[in-house]
């Protein structure tokens, strides 16, 4: 495999063409407004586990339309006072997954709360939340799912879903609102960026090799899942590119990295064919001009990458987090 996108210099100037909607700010006001119409009713229930350096909470809030999501907490064991919450969101087709899987930011020392992905969760990892809305006929997947109309789109409910688990994992007593961090790789560093940009007042920002950005692109640039599935669809839908692209603008990771205020600290791998450099650049060049950084993995597929990254991230958050004993002085950029 070898590198198919623009060169990196170009990458690092990147600006996608595709305006947001005018309407894209009143769209999310809307949106969220109805959502918190309904008590978020953030529940923790104690799970009792052999693990002993953590405590584990199943956490059930509601997310689109009140509807129940699912979500795991996990704490330094013995917390007695606020320690900071990195939320973290799921790649896609994975759910929570299960409990032992998520003692990364609990060993930094913070709160970790993982969201449930509604529908997902039978791809690579376990589910347990359901999709209650339905849909007009879709491709095989997500990405598809009510996408000629905004208000019936997947990503409208799981975008929601992101922003009242931020909210939940805030309710719980033991995490410091002020100190917040949203994460997650793929789909997942996607809805971080969506998170970002509609909760401003997030601490950090962390989404590697994120999908959802720069749809215009990446849709006719890529032959993999899930791109492709919107490519699918409209070699059956015919003529309905232009509804498609309308639909996506709203959810574009571009428009939400525009409005985000938090340090940021992105990733991207130059022979990534599931989400392409370009798309990651454009989001991360859109971003603003505030604390931010990306780290380039020039040989990595959509691996990116991997457990260097996840090390190089904690070193990150342990700096924007105010976790000073955790700071270690060594260079962010530790595959170099």
């Amino acid at each position: 495999m070898a590198q198919f996108d623009m060169p990196l210099e170009e990458l690092r100037v990147y600006r996608p063409q595709a305006p947001a909607p005018d309407d894209f700010d009143a769209f999310w006001t809307r949106t969220l407004a109805e959502a918190r119409t309904h008590r978020l009713d953030a529940v923790f229930e104690p799970v009792p586990t052999p693990l002993t350096t953590v405590d584990v909470f199943d956490v059930t809030f509601a997310g689109y339309a009140g509807q129940p999501v699912k979500g795991w907490l996990v704490l330094p064991a013995g917390t007695r006072e606020p320690v900071p919450l990195v939320v973290e969101f799921v790649g896609y087709g994975g759910g929570r997954g299960l409990p032992h899987s998520h003692l990364r930011y609990a060993a930094l020392g913070c709160a970790h709360l993982v969201m449930d992905t509604r529908g997902q969760g039978s791809g690579w990892s376990v589910g347990s939340t359901a999709d209650p809305e339905g849909s007009g006929p879709a491709h095989p997947g997500f990405l598809t799912r009510g996408i000629e109309d905004p208000d019936t789109f997947y990503y409208r409910r799981l975008i929601v879903d992101a922003v009242r688990a931020v909210e939940a994992g805030r309710s719980y007593p033991l995490t410091d609102a002020t100190r917040t961090a949203v994460v997650g790789v793929s789909q997942g560093g996607g809805l971080a960026l969506a998170a970002g940009g509609l909760v401003r007042d997030v601490t950090a920002v962390a989404p590697d090799v994120p999908f959802l950005s720069d749809f215009p692109r990446a849709i006719h640039l890529v032959d993999r899942i899930p791109y492709r599935e919107v490519a699918n669809y409209l070699t059956v839908h015919h003529g309905r590119g232009e509804q498609v692209l309308r639909t996506l603008s709203y959810f574009d990771g571009v428009h939400f990295a525009a409005r985000a205020r938090a340090a940021a600290f992105f990733s991207v791998a130059l022979q990534d064919r599931t989400c392409p450099p370009s798309s990651v650049f454009a989001a991360f060049n859109s971003y603003g001009d505030q604390d931010k950084h990306i780290e380039v993995y020039p040989f990595n597929d959509h691996e990116g990458g991997g457990p260097t990254q996840e090390a190089a991230q904690l070193h990150w958050l342990a700096g924007r987090l105010g976790l000073a004993d955790r700071a270690v002085n060594v260079p962010v950029s530790l595959h170099r």
